[in-house]
């Protein structure tokens, strides 16, 4: 596989989201993998064994507390359906479909997530209130991520 088809891979997976991509051609195949805990992405050279390199968890420097991971209210989480980009309004410069503390119906539209191009409206399945957003505007999603807890 020339490098320039490689090349075209790699950014297609940067700008779609997708976890990973696996391409066959001939005798030839690449794996490309996307890790999302830091946003490092890894590449898998042209081999029938593909190497991954584990994400290093930061660490606090000696004698200091490790930061408190906030806790996630209680209700119904409202999960991402696929992988993709989250928006919280439907323009950029427009007001969010939903705040913490919105009242919503089910069927109200939470959000937006951008796939392969593809602008996809996330709905609220069940009636309730806001409790938590718990993806900032613009980031990426993996299939089954909280975005919401509904309460």
């Amino acid at each position: 596989m020339d490098l320039r088809k490689l090349k075209k891979l790699i950014d297609l997976v940067e700008e779609s989201g997708i976890a990973e991509l696996e391409v066959t051609e001939g005798e030839e195949r690449v794996r490309i993998t996307r890790v999302t805990a830091n946003n490092q992405m890894i590449y898998a050279h042209p081999a029938p064994t593909q190497v991954q390199v584990p994400a290093a968890a930061p660490t606090a420097p000696a004698g200091t507390a490790a930061p408190a991971v906030p806790a996630i209210p209680e209700g119904e989480p409202v999960k991402s359906p696929m992988v993709g980009t989250f928006y919280r309004s439907p323009s950029p410069g427009a007001k969010a479909f939903v705040e913490v503390g919105s009242q919503v119906n089910a069927g109200d539209t939470l959000c937006i997530i951008e796939a392969m191009k593809l602008l996809n409206e996330i709905e609220a399945e069940r009636s309730g209130v806001i409790k938590a957003i718990l993806i900032e505007n613009g980031q990426p999603v993996e299939y089954g991520e909280t975005l919401f807890v509904i309460g």
